[in-house]
């Protein structure tokens, strides 16, 4: 009996532990299970929606539906879309005053409620992005508008105002003088007018035979075809569904003088819809025309803000029709879509056969659309076959239809070229890449090439334009780059090193969108965009887009094919604009024909950008970059100035130049167009950043048109050192130097017959007279420079005094521009009696002076020529007195002495 349940516990015991060790190789087997499961969905191909199918004719459809549908008025139409046809007015439309846009100036003048207000700012953008030129004022609630006209000439051909009762509540002395100003000039006013929780339901308009209803729910907007100022915008057709808010407003007159441009219909829920004026069907205005046929001042007056898609249109027209057409672009319209990474993509992102036959039936489809649209591909050989074996078919079937697309070339390897320090080893990774395409008959004469993230373009990367030109004779290229990135409405072009660069934008497309349900934000963002938002805005306010895309974006769900069908028809439906594609040679030719402004570019400070430092060469420093330049004016003293500067231990003059000795004569001229490697190269990389100071002196900066801007791009934060002397004896010192330099006009006449010159003088004559004359009219250079730089940022030095007293002046510098250690003067110059100047004192109580060509002599200037100029310089040196004193800078001691003098 013992024995036998020995034996059972036993038995037991091992039956428990079968029974744990099982329980663990089932939860080990589930683990594995769940960790295999989840490895094969991680890496298996995606059991995904069919791709979605792009907006039809006009229809809405695919992705999203141009109208949300509710209620009982979408059964009265069966839910479509149909024309809307209003009675015409042509036989008052006859009355409407021509507008006479000859004497403004194509400039806007905008009354914003606060320079952060969102309405006023959106106004901006759209303005900045068409490129015209506005003004913003704070709208005055009391107090005087800023000058309207200057010489019998108007200032502004356009009024916005941000809150149309601002300008309705005029004080009447301003509101009058505002309106005489509209009235005799052929002003156009635009308003708006966006309800708040303290606005009347209900009211008259002040001045004016127009009512306003606010606080409304609205649906189904509609375009007046009849409205007169529609150019761009195509009227026949209708926004279904309710309109976002609840805070509209309404137009009601009887008066002749106002046409409706958009007009919807009260939604069947608002109060008003029962007790209005109308029927719940009938049509009510939300933006309004006036025709000028009740005060001759023309107006276009919006019952809401810019958020709606629409009003953006509608806001185009009216700034093109209110100024005769001077501030609108052409209907033309001209894209290119860039495919970039052709070949490049891990597996499963890239495109496959159908993918590709896709995009071959999608660009048929464009062209009877766009004319001669072409998707542009870009490639990189490295990694052709380097997908799936269905990747790989989709590489061949590309290269099997080359001919039916145009190519570009990217890095065979697709390396950041501003990686390359070596001319000769970037151009052999464009040789391999011209090799496999020379191989698989990819055609090579485009012209055109695109770096991979835009490195080496800008900020220029002089490597990279020499190595394209070599290697694929490239004329053009693109960038989103220059000169930000952000906001891209300010992108722009420029012509470098004979290479066309074109603004390049982005479409919501990047490499990791390749799914139409993962889209950041949903997909509606991206339908968003297309339907009036980001996208359409590009082609509609820029004449030349090109679209960065890539080829995984054609590959998945072909959002690529989805987003630009649906961007065509959606332009096509609703606006007059005519799509059409040009090769990229050919583009930027159009392109700079349209801006030629923008040939010359205007080179920043690449360490003001993180992007653009990422993308520039580790071997580049902005510590090369001078932290203060002499600006001049020539012949007043800045050449001995430079030589002062240099003896200090902590200032570091440029490095000579062969040819401008002293000068480096970057910013104002040809030297510019050498880009900023080269200037940099006139500076050592200093041996201590935060202590070393290094400087310019170029002359000829201080009165030129373009230096200031081009230096405050460059060197926002430099300080600026202007030398003046007696403009009357700086013009006679550069007569006398053009003298000892043979010219010609200089040697053949008196000092007084160049400066008395007519108009009528030889062409010779008139050049020295102006380089005696202008840059004396200090005040005007100097107010050019303030315009780019701060009044603390300028130091004015005594021309007179640096001659007599340098060591005062120089004190006066170092304070100015907070270098340590402070350095003694006093026992580093001298005075020379030979020269009748100050030198350097070298060893053995020597001077060491500046060279032969400098304190020449010579006769002293007549006293007829003397009393001309002291006449020609007297307004000009009172400016300088009231600028002078406006910044707190002293007056030099001859500007003093000469006020006391006609005292």
């Amino acid at each position: 009996m013992v024995a036998g349940l020995v034996v059972f516990k036993l038995l037991r015991g091992v039956r428990q532990l079968e029974l744990h060790r099982l329980i663990l190789a089932l939860i080990i087997f589930s683990l594995l299970s769940m960790a295999f499961l989840a490895y094969y969905v991680s890496n298996s191909p995606k059991i995904k929606d069919p791709p979605p199918l792009p907006f039809s004719d006009c229809d809405g459809g695919g992705g999203m539906q141009l109208g949300v549908s509710t209620g009982a008025a979408d059964s009265e139409t069966g839910g479509q879309r149909s024309p809307l046809f209003l009675p015409g007015r042509q036989g008052r439309l006859q009355e409407v005053k021509t507008i006479d846009t000859s004497r403004t100036e194509p400039v806007v003048l905008v009354f914003v409620e606060s320079i952060y207000s969102q309405l006023g700012q959106e106004i901006i953008a759209i303005l900045e992005s068409s490129r015209f030129h506005y003004r913003t004022e704070i709208a005055p609630a009391k107090g005087d508008i800023p000058s309207l006209t200057e010489h019998n000439r108007g200032r502004y051909a356009l009024i916005i105002y941000e809150n149309v009762l601002k300008y309705v509540n005029l004080d009447a002395w301003n509101r009058d003088l505002l309106d005489k100003y509209c009235a005799e000039y052929g002003v156009g006013v635009i308003g708006f007018f966006k309800a708040t929780e303290n606005s009347l339901h209900s009211a008259q308009l002040k001045g004016f035979p127009l009512f306003l209803h606010s606080h409304l729910r609205l649906r189904d907007y509609r375009i007046n075809p009849s409205a007169p100022l529609l150019y761009i915008t195509k009227p026949n057709q209708v926004e279904q569904g309710s309109l976002p808010g609840d805070d509209w407003t309404i137009f009601l007159s009887n008066h002749s003088t106002y046409e409706p441009v958009l007009l919807a219909t009260f939604k069947s829920s608002d109060p008003l819809a029962h007790s209005g004026p109308g029927p719940l069907q009938a049509l009510y205005a939300t933006v309004v025309q006036d025709l000028g046929l009740h005060d001759g001042i023309q107006r276009v007056l919006f019952g809401n803000n810019l958020n709606y898609w629409l009003h953006k249109l509608v806001f185009v027209d009216a700034i093109g029709y209110l100024t005769g057409k001077r501030l609108c672009l052409a209907l033309d319209r001209h894209i290119l879509v860039d495919v970039d990474d052709i070949f490049v993509g891990k597996e499963g992102t890239r495109m496959k056969v159908s993918d590709v036959e896709a995009l071959l039936n999608t660009q048929n489809k464009l062209r009877a659309l766009v004319p001669n649209f072409t998707f542009n591909l870009g490639f990189s050989g490295k990694f052709y076959h380097t997908g799936t074996d269905e990747e790989d078919q989709g590489d061949d079937m590309l290269l099997r239809h080359r001919t039916d697309f145009w190519w570009f070339p990217h890095m065979w390897s697709h390396m950041q070229p501003h990686l390359f320090h070596n001319v000769s080893v970037l151009a052999e990774q464009m040789k391999l890449n011209r090799i496999f395409a020379q191989e698989h008959g990819i055609p090579t004469d485009m012209g055109y090439a695109v770096a991979p993230h835009h490195s080496g373009v800008y900020p220029v990367h002089a490597q990279l334009y020499e190595a394209w030109k070599a290697v694929w004779v490239i004329k053009v290229t693109s960038t989103e780059e220059y000169p930000h990135l952000r906001p891209a409405r300010y992108r722009r072009g420029f012509i470098h090193n004979g290479i066309k660069v074109l603004p390049r934008q982005t479409c919501g497309l990047f490499t990791h969108t390749i799914f139409y349900n993962e889209y950041p934000g949903g997909s509606k963002e991206l339908d968003k965009s297309i339907r009036g938002g980001e996208l359409f805005l590009t082609v509609l306010l820029n004449p030349i887009s090109i679209f960065m895309t890539h080829l995984s974006n054609y590959g998945n769900d072909r959002l690529g094919l989805y987003t630009f069908e649906s961007l065509v028809k959606f332009v096509q439906c609703w606006t007059n604009l005519r799509l059409q594609t040009l090769p990229p040679v050919q583009l930027a030719e159009k392109y700079f024909q349209i801006f030629p402004e923008e040939r010359n570019p205007l080179w920043q400070n690449p360490c003001h950008d993180k992007r653009h430092k990422d993308i520039w060469s580790k071997e580049k420093t902005c510590d090369r970059l001078p932290k203060f330049l002499i600006i001049g004016p020539q012949k007043t003293g800045t050449t001995a100035l430079h030589s002062f500067l240099n003896l200090h231990p902590a200032i570091t003059g440029s490095f000579p130049s062969a040819t401008t000795f002293e000068e480096i004569q970057f910013f104002g001229g040809a030297n510019y167009d050498q880009g900023i490697d080269w200037y940099m190269e006139f500076f050592p990389f200093p041996s201590n950043v935060s202590a070393d100071v290094m400087f310019e002196k170029s002359a000829n900066y201080f009165d030129s048109e373009v230096a200031p801007k081009r230096a405050a791009a460059l060197l926002p934060r430099a300080k600026i050192l202007a030398v003046l002397i007696n403009p009357s004896d700086r013009a006679y010192s550069w007569y006398q130097h053009q003298r000892a330099h043979q010219d010609p006009a200089a040697l053949n006449n008196t000092f007084h017959a160049v400066v008395t010159a007519s108009p009528s003088a030889s062409k010779a004559l008139l050049v020295l007279q102006k380089r005696c004359l202008y840059p004396g009219a200090y005040a005007s250079h100097l107010e050019r420079w303030l315009q780019y730089y701060q009044p603390s940022q300028l130091h004015i030095v005594d021309g007179a005094l640096l001659r007599s007293n340098p060591v005062l002046v120089m004190e006066g510098i170092q304070r100015f521009l907070g270098v340590t250690p402070v350095f003694n003067y006093t026992q580093a110059l001298m005075y020379d009696d030979g020269k009748g100047f100050w030198c350097q004192r070298v060893e053995g109580a020597r001077s060491k002076c500046l060279g032969k060509s400098k304190g020449r002599k010579y006769p002293e200037m007549s006293s007829e020529s003397r009393a001309f100029l002291a006449e020609y310089y007297r307004d000009h040196n009172m400016e300088l007195v009231r600028l002078l004193n406006r910044l707190g800078q002293p007056l030099p001691s001859w500007l003093h002495q000469q006020l006391q003098s006609t005292r």
